[in-house]
């Protein structure tokens, strides 16, 4: 019995080990790109009223406040001056569509061809998914 037991214990052994060297891992880093939607079901409430304060600099670039949800809530963020991070770029602002948070970003510049591109692309995404919400209904 007991030499059953080893047996049985050095084959699932040698069985994992084969697929064990069979295995990949991959890691994937994406610089550039907005983040994912964030599915919410309510649109956040009203901005808020605040003073902004005189602008540090002629390269400076006022970042309006905004509501983010945290959980099943949202948070405010107050808005602030600071620098775009290259040439040209320009804040689009966070907002809420059809039950998603789409989080602010940097556009413009340098980098807008893309952006445009992926912009394209996400709004033929919408369409299609319009189109599809009219179909079941």
């Amino acid at each position: 019995m007991r030499i059953g037991l080893m047996t049985s214990a050095a084959a699932a052994m040698l069985l994992t080990a084969g697929s064990a060297a069979h295995a990949q891992v991959s890691v994937g880093v994406v610089i550039g790109h907005p983040p994912a939607p964030v599915v919410i079901e309510e649109a956040p409430p009203p901005p808020r009223v605040y003073a902004v304060s005189a602008r540090p600099g002629p390269e400076f670039m006022w970042v309006e406040g905004y509501w983010y949800p945290q959980g099943r809530h949202y948070r405010w963020h107050d808005g602030y001056w600071t620098r775009p991070p290259y040439s040209g770029a320009y804040w689009v602002e966070p907002y809420y569509y059809r039950g998603s948070y789409i989080a602010g970003y940097w556009e413009g510049g340098r980098r807008g061809q893309v952006r445009r591109e992926e912009r394209r692309e996400e709004r033929r995404e919408e369409r299609r998914e319009d189109r599809r919400d009219d179909h079941r209904r």
